[in-house]
């Protein structure tokens, strides 16, 4: 799934042929410094003044304070008002274990490059390399003609980088395809994020954005119900038909997606 629909642009998925992977990673741990720093209703003022007066990112200069507030910005937007950061804020202390996937998730929808190299990695057998040359080579397919060798080589290292940082490859020079563990906040967030993309009901389980959690469809499904115990969804189920709502995460008069 490389384009998302246009309405799901309203709630803070962006479209491509741009990315911060071209010079950064999806920068896991300043998002963890950030977050553990400002209040969960702060807004993007806080978060601002956080890094850059605060200097809460540990940065040496001002210059890459500012540097790091834009990429975090163009890949978690950083505003209350984005579904998709404020929903990622609610869940986020939740199941810190959960943290590396859900910052993924939104990353993922933040970044059309990131989101191109998903298949190159999923795809990919436990146990098997996974070359940052095969992400440029998925980032520079998907956007033919807009990334010269040199850009194409540096995305595919970010790209690298930022599975590794989600806990799906592992190892320095060589990258290694590993198993990951889905957490029950992280399939809340995958099922909102099909949700404001048009999917419904039993469809939701098959989105591109629960296949980024990796795991096995009647495993998902016991995590649902988890986070629908939790409070964090809503799912019913009465024979075939499920339904699943989002009360908690679009609270506050929040519009829902149309259905395409």
């Amino acid at each position: 799934m490389l384009f998302v629909p246009e309405f799901a642009i309203a709630y803070g998925f962006v479209n491509g042929p741009g990315g911060t992977h071209t010079s950064r990673t999806m920068m896991l741990r300043e998002l963890r410094l950030l977050l553990e720093s400002c209040a969960p209703d702060s807004r993007y003022d806080d978060y601002a003044s956080a890094i850059i007066d605060d200097n809460v990112l540990l940065k040496q200069t001002a210059s890459t304070r500012l540097r790091s507030l834009r990429a975090l910005r163009e890949l978690y937007a950083l505003k209350s008002d984005s579904l998709l950061f404020r929903a990622m804020r609610d869940l986020w202390a939740e199941e810190p274990a959960a943290q590396p996937t859900l910052a993924l998730l939104c990353a993922v929808a933040r970044d059309p490059l990131l989101r191109a190299t998903a298949h190159a990695v999923l795809s990919s057998p436990i146990g098997h390399s996974v070359p940052a040359a095969q992400l440029a080579k998925a980032a520079t397919e998907a956007f033919p003609g807009h990334y010269n060798v040199a850009t194409a080589a540096k995305i595919g290292r970010n790209a690298a980088s930022s599975w590794t940082q989600a806990g799906y490859l592992e190892g320095h020079l060589t990258k290694i395809r590993t198993a990951t563990t889905p957490h029950a906040v992280a399939v809340a967030y995958a099922l909102l994020q099909g949700h404001l993309c048009g999917a419904r009901g039993e469809a939701l389980f098959d989105t591109f954005w629960m296949r980024l959690l990796d795991a096995p469809r009647h495993r998902l499904r016991d995590l649902a119900v988890a986070a629908s115990q939790a409070g964090s969804i809503d799912l019913r189920q009465a024979g075939a038909v499920t339904e699943i709502t989002f009360s908690y995460l679009l609270r506050n008069g929040a519009n829902e997606a149309p259905t395409p």
